[in-house]
């Protein structure tokens, strides 16, 4: 395949924009090879452009908004009179394969703002496009006799656009507005090579199986009703168990590195909302009540539930005047939040409005950042490797809009950084990404077929010390001003349960499985050993349960196979008599026979997997 883009004076340009711009292509820059993810992009945007000409095609009354990439693909809002649902989308596919075989140019021009307003003034989304270009000035693609407004860049030939998929069929407010109409939308990828498609759409099959609603239906861990409402789980037994086993142990790890644990009310004044600054810059995203001393309520006030932690945090760090000697003050809490987030990006455990943080905040000397993160990434990677997942950071440093002097954003900063260099990091920078507060790490995990996933972060604050005055007195017994680092490891309990399942295909380890045995029991006679077993697992920690059901052994054995457990004990006269168990272990994929004590010694060995 021929160059895609080109990188000229930090843009990137289609080879015919590049032409028409006279820029000498074999001296330029750069050039991107097909693999790199800016001409990825290209292609994407590209292959969105097509599939909108396309659809026009086949649906001549279409009309389009917007079509852009997003993170492995892209998509186009558009409206049609006829009704288009996922049994089209081959027809779609097929049509823009003609398309691309006919290697029609795209070609880039360029009118005013005012002209654009004209040339589209029969269509109201093409105005609604207009609506949020601020410049003077709009450029437009054209391939064959389909064009629309784009800012670009595009491959300069549809011949570029051979390895496609179209995936799904959606509906999306025009311009996410809740109020305004729905359109379709259909999502799409793309890519370079016909192999790295291949190797994309295997990849989404396997997520398929590994959906964790699906799974999370099939082995009863977590349930969503109606009922109850929208992003509100319901934790079922199994799924409970999972998820306190897990909890248990982080509880520890965090005791074990001097974190004290505390625990904030879930609503709070608003006063202390308006003083942190969320009722002015998040009130959207939560959720308001009044309460009322008397039933005329004329004495009420007005309170918000909480969509974080760190002010009852604040309020406990406030409770008494703090030392240097006390610093570094760590609290944690698994917090119980609740956010406003719209029914259209709810999503199984990934999205939902009422999550638990693993939330804990540091209060430091400005010179102790460092030695903060660095045991913080520490943390970090004992319980990632515990879970199998590798994982990268990013830095995200001081934005246009901050607060704080430069010279303590450079020593923050700085800190993140040596903290990840001493700990043999590799990280990216995405410069101005940082908060308006201060600078930050963001943890990204990759789970077992290869998609990444944000999850922990590691935030420097100077905003809420300095709102909510918070001091300690230091050596010189002068009042200073301490540093607040937020840090969550898993980011909520329910995503991080929701990307577990997905990463084990709910096979979990031993040490968080939430049933860790069954017992088949080959005849009735057999049960009382089994609840004598289950008796003594219960003593320390372990979750068994019993198949005794009056069904035939091989039924019992499959349904027990089904629910992924790690072991299954088969009990016959034979185990009875010899006080023993045949296993049939599902991770190992081996099956062996031990003697009670020998099963013990290895339930025990398995307990210790964990290294958090």
């Amino acid at each position: 395949m021929d160059p895609i883009a080109i990188e000229h004076q930090n843009e990137i340009i289609d080879l015919q924009t590049a032409k028409a711009k006279n820029i000498d292509i074999e001296s330029a820059k750069k050039i991107y090879p097909e693999d790199n993810p800016k001409a990825l992009e290209v292609i994407r945007h590209s292959a969105a452009h097509l599939m909108a000409q396309a659809i026009k095609e086949l649906y001549p009354d279409a009309q389009f908004f917007v079509g852009p990439v997003v993170e492995n693909g892209f998509y186009y809002d558009f409206r049609t009179k006829e009704k288009i649902s996922e049994e089209d989308l081959p027809k779609i596919e097929k049509k823009m394969k003609e398309l691309a075989k006919k290697k029609l140019a795209i070609e880039r021009y360029e009118v005013s703002k005012k002209e654009a307003i004209e040339k589209f003034k029969d269509d109201d989304l093409k105005q609604e496009v207009l609506k949020n270009i601020p410049s003077d000035t709009v450029s437009i693609y054209q391939q064959g006799d389909w064009e629309d407004l784009c800012r670009g860049p595009h491959v300069p030939n549809t011949r570029y656009l051979q390895n496609f998929k179209l995936l799904r069929v959606a509906g999306a407010y025009l311009g996410g507005d809740e109020s305004k109409e729905m359109l379709t939308r259909i999502y799409g990828t793309a890519f370079a090579t016909k192999q790295a498609l291949k190797e994309y759409l295997t990849m989404l099959e396997e997520a398929k199986k590994r959906d964790h609603r699906k799974l999370g239906s099939e082995l009863e861990l977590f349930m969503f009703s109606e009922e109850v409402g929208a992003g509100l789980p319901l934790w079922l037994p199994k799924g409970a168990r999972l998820r306190s086993r897990l909890e248990a142990l982080l509880f520890e790890a965090h005791r074990k590195r001097g974190y004290e644990p505390v625990r904030g009310p879930e609503i709070l004044k608003s006063d202390l909302w308006k003083k942190s600054g969320h009722y002015q810059n998040y009130k959207e995203n939560m959720y308001f009540t009044e309460i009322c001393d008397d039933e005329k309520k004329e004495h009420c006030v007005e309170y918000g539930i909480k969509p974080m932690n760190c002010v009852g945090h604040i309020m406990i760090y406030k409770a008494k005047k703090r030392s240097y000697k006390e610093l570094p003050l760590k609290f944690f809490e698994y917090g119980v939040v609740h956010r406003h987030e719209k029914s259209g990006v709810l999503h199984g455990l990934f999205r939902v409005r009422e999550f638990t943080q693993d939330d804990a905040h540091i209060f430091c000397m400005p010179e102790q950042i460092k030695d903060v993160v660095i045991e913080v990434l520490g943390f970090v990677d004992e319980i990632m490797r515990s879970f199998d997942f590798s994982y990268e950071m990013e830095i995200s440093t001081k934005p246009k809009k901050a607060i704080g002097d430069d010279a303590i954003w450079e020593i923050a900063t700085n800190a993140l950084k040596e903290a990840l260099d001493e700990n043999g990091h590799k990280y990216g920078i995405d410069e101005g990404g940082g908060a308006f507060y201060g600078p930050k790490i963001d943890i990204k995990i990759t789970d077992a077929i290869g998609r990444k996933w944000q999850c922990g972060t590691i935030q420097v604050d100077f905003n809420l010390p300095e709102r909510f005055e918070l001091e300690f007195t230091d050596s010189d017994n002068t009042a200073k001003r301490p540093v607040m680092i937020h840090r969550a490891i898993l980011g909520s309990f329910e995503r991080f349960i929701g990307i577990l399942i997905e990463h084990y295909a709910g096979e979990f380890p031993f040490f968080i499985a939430p049933t860790q045995i069954i017992f088949v029991p080959i005849a009735s006679s057999h049960v009382a050993y089994a609840k004598e077993l289950q008796a003594k697992l219960q003593a320390i920690g372990v979750e068994s349960e019993i198949y005794d059901q009056n069904e035939s052994l091989n039924k019992r054995i499959r349904n027990a196979e089904k629910q992924k457990v790690p072991m299954v004990a088969i009990i016959g006269d034979k185990e009875v008599e010899s006080k023993s168990v045949a296993i049939r272990d599902r991770r190992e994929k081996i099956q062996y026979n031990l003697d009670e004590q020998e099963f013990f010694n290895k339930i025990k060995e398995k307990l210790s997997e964990v290294r958090f």
